[in-house]
């Protein structure tokens, strides 16, 4: 077995004990920049993160799961009122699932939306390469 392989094994073991992640880790485990982190715990998309003696953050799983979560609403178009909407929801516990509900079904409808406009398009793509294949 390679020295690399044994490293990386070692890597992953170490990782799912560590209950606390540096900014630089954050930023590779979620591809949000260190920018949009601070950006999201100013505005309240991301609740305040705990930080060290030295006053650095440091994030832990549940913010990463969070920050997942955060990831495929912005990948998916929520606007930032929305996603503030859905933190608040969530943050005031379980009472509000109904509401949580509704909000991700109305999301889940928008998407569907954009899906089927993006499928009219590619649609649209493919008639012209099979036309421009035509001339050829």
């Amino acid at each position: 077995m390679s020295n690399r392989l044994t490293w990386s094994g070692l890597q992953v073991r170490f990782l799912a004990l560590v209950s606390v992640y540096t900014p630089a880790e954050v930023v590779e485990e979620t591809g949000f920049s260190i920018d949009t982190l601070r950006y999201y715990e100013k505005i309240g998309l991301l609740e305040r993160v705990d930080r060290n003696a030295a006053g650095q953050r440091r994030f832990s799983q549940e913010d990463i799961g969070w920050l997942g979560m955060v990831r495929c609403l912005r990948d998916t178009g929520m606007p930032i009122a929305t996603m503030l909407r859905f933190a608040e929801l969530v943050r005031a516990g379980d009472h509000t699932v109904p509401d949580r509900i509704r909000l991700l079904e109305e999301h889940d409808r928008q998407v569907q939306a954009q899906i089927a406009n993006l499928a009219e398009r590619q649609s649209y793509i493919h008639h012209k390469i099979s036309y421009y294949r035509s001339l050829l």
